[in-house]
């Protein structure tokens, strides 16, 4: 065991917060041992339904908004004046971790191999819950990745302007993406709860009511279009089609928190990790960043003030102990 190699930083999870915190960590000349997740963990993350990116400067360029940048940024770290610092373990996950009386953290990889680090940063995300269709989410593909089906609120409302809108959810929360879409594009919404019992808290429902919205209960049975990708129609079990050009889906979200109950970190209600302003969570040296910390926004931009956040004072502690 004395003989075992210990790295300073092990960032876990391949996303925007994960290769920020990365890019972070070996800037800030501090070793780090990076699992960016196998070909699963990859199909299974919110970055594989992101395309073109219109919320983020310069952005515009790339086809894939989160995974081209993140690639590039990976290729640059293992051919800089950093890469001896930089240890990547391309399509490589982690399946538990534990922290041992030492304080070490004990990492075990999807490849069943042991690792030490001092600290860790948890980047392992979130996905969106997809509406089940025939007993398949595979229906919805095709306009996801067009955009014509769409997730985030921040990254995509403007996308319907001027344009037939659906938005399907039965909760408070859709609710509001239905409202806030509304009152900021003027746009008609037709929510479709998809079988559901609608569970509108009581400002919702007024403001449905004062909107005009219609609701349908109805099942979804399919999504259809002219051409592939491109929402013409949303098909309804016993009922008239419903005519729209996009669709929101507010379906809640599935947060990838398993390592991090695993150490025993705190969570909030809905399962996201808390932390501190600077990420550190209720696990000392275990640091959260992204969309996996509770209480802040789903973007880009504050995935990487995360990571930033958190490999910076990761690097100070490194640093005291050195002096």
């Amino acid at each position: 065991m004395n003989e075992r190699k210990i790295y300073q930083v092990c960032v876990i999870g391949g996303g925007s917060a994960g290769t920020m915190a990365a890019l972070r960590t070996v800037l800030n000349n501090d070793e780090c041992l990076f699992f960016p997740g196998t070909p699963k963990d990859k199909k299974r993350s919110r970055a594989l339904w992101v395309r073109r990116v219109e919320n983020m400067p310069a952005h515009l360029e790339y086809k894939r908004g989160i995974e081209e940048p993140n690639m590039a940024t990976i290729k640059w770290l293992q051919s800089s004046d950093f890469k001896d610092k930089f240890f990547i373990h391309k399509n490589v996950g982690v399946t538990s971790i534990k922290k041992l009386e030492d304080e070490t953290f004990e990492i075990t990889s999807s490849k069943n191999e042991v690792y030490y680090a001092q600290y860790v940063i948890l980047c392992t995300g979130v996905a969106d819950v997809q509406p089940v269709v025939n007993g398949s989410i595979e229906p919805i593909f095709d306009y996801a990745n067009a955009q014509t089906a769409d997730y985030c609120l921040i990254c995509d409302g403007h996308h319907v302007l001027n344009k037939k809108t659906a938005v399907i959810g039965h909760t408070t929360s859709a609710a509001w993406v239905a409202i806030m879409l509304h009152e900021r594009y003027q746009v008609p919404i037709t929510i479709l709860t998809h079988g559901q019992d609608t569970q509108f808290n009581e400002e919702t429902q007024k403001l449905i009511e004062k909107y005009q919205f219609q609701i349908t209960k109805n099942e979804i049975t399919g999504f259809e279009g002219e051409e592939k990708g491109i929402l013409s129609r949303i098909i309804l079990k016993d009922h008239d089609d419903i005519p729209v050009d996009i669709c929101f889906v507010s379906l809640g979200m599935i947060v990838y928190n398993e390592l991090a109950k695993m150490l025993g970190a705190d969570l909030d209600e809905r399962g996201f990790v808390k932390a501190n302003v600077s990420g550190e969570t209720s696990v000392s040296n275990l640091y959260v960043a992204g969309d996996l910390k509770a209480n802040t926004r789903k973007q880009i931009y504050t995935a990487w003030d995360h990571a930033v956040s958190a490999a910076t004072e990761i690097n100070q502690k490194i640093r005291i102990k050195k002096r």
